[in-house]
């Protein structure tokens, strides 16, 4: 009931100035008896994955809690896992505003943020406050200003920095907002910058006497050779899992929509099925590798969906701006 009067009032006001007046509130109240409005307990239902036990399988997906300001509240609200992220070795405002833009028919947003974010000291620093005891992702990607010919440099500095914070660490090359950010998902770049990043792994390893898994996040909208080229590397390359996937460039699913035609990344129901099929097309080409879904995830259902496809895991992030807490609870209950 609370939700839905602060979504209704929220749903009124610019999309980013709600975003941020949310994760303002949360990161205030996350440890204060006020945190009830959002506080709940969630069955567990483990799951054995990339060496950790879930205690639950919905996660929230990166981009949400850009800094890591607000991981202890959403904590408490019962994900299974929070990544937080994408962040860049050093802070930067992302692209030009408006950028986020509500399409409520389809419970979907477009949004082209453009990595904007406080910088990786600052995500660690906030890190180091949270009393959150749960799994913990970071996202990590590069500087919009970084050629992408070292771009894996970019990588390797917040590697370096989040890895013996992180439970698992995300490579985002998938990202629609910084300007030739996909071209890393392609040949010699893909294979330049997931040698780099496994090399540091494995130095970092034994440098924390801990590993780290680390994933790769990719697009939806690749055929099905672009897939098996992109899965190859990583497997190739030693990558721990596959994010799957982030957001589109297609509109077929929104056409004649207010804002349909805003450049940026559509998130939400109008990507489930195309993050499925991904998914699904992964799975048949390695048994093996863990898998995260992510993508038009808005009950139990489309969560099953995924995990049917071949997912271990599976985040929600916009679907979660339209529903709140309660589809956490939702999903787990009833899988």
């Amino acid at each position: 009931m609370l939700f839905e009067l602060a979504k209704k009032f929220m749903f009124t006001q610019d999309a980013e100035w709600a975003h941020e007046f949310a994760l303002k509130n949360f990161k205030r109240f996350a440890n204060t008896p006020l945190s009830f409005v959002w506080k709940q307990t969630i069955q567990d239902k483990p799951v054995e994955v990339l060496g950790m036990t879930f205690p639950n399988p919905v996660g929230l997906a990166a981009g949400l809690d850009k800094n890591g300001d607000c991981i202890d509240a959403f904590g408490q609200m019962g994900f299974g896992f929070v990544e937080i992220g994408t962040v860049t070795p050093v802070g930067q405002a992302g692209n030009p505003k408006p950028r986020i833009f509500r399409l409520p028919e389809q419970n979907a947003i477009i949004n082209r943020m453009g990595f904007n974010n406080h910088g990786v000291d600052n995500l660690i620093e906030n890190v180091k406050r949270a009393n959150f005891k749960g799994i913990l992702g970071i996202n990590i990607g590069k500087n919009k200003d970084t050629p992408n010919e070292t771009g894996h440099e970019d990588y390797v500095i917040c590697m370096q920095k989040v890895y013996q914070y992180a439970d698992y660490i995300t490579v985002n090359i998938s990202s629609p907002n910084t300007p030739g950010l996909r071209d890393l998902q392609f040949g010699d770049s893909l294979n330049v910058l997931l040698s780099a990043v496994k090399q540091q792994q494995t130095l970092l390893a034994k440098e924390h006497d801990k590993y780290v898994p680390v994933l790769v996040k990719i697009a939806p909208d690749m055929d099905e050779v672009a897939i098996e080229q992109v899965v190859d590397c990583i497997v190739s390359e030693g990558m721990d899992g596959i994010i799957a996937t982030n957001t589109t460039l297609s509109r077929d699913a929104v056409q004649g929509l207010k804002h349909a035609e805003e450049a940026g990344g559509l998130s939400g129901n109008p990507v489930k099925d195309m993050s499925t099929q991904v998914i699904t097309k992964i799975r048949s080409i390695n048994k093996e590798i863990p898998i995260i879904g992510v993508g038009g995830i808005n009950d139990a259902q489309s969560a099953k969906e995924k995990l049917a496809a071949g997912a271990n895991l599976v985040q929600v992030y916009t679907n979660f701006i339209y529903q709140g807490p309660k589809l956490i609870k939702n999903i787990v209950n009833n899988l």
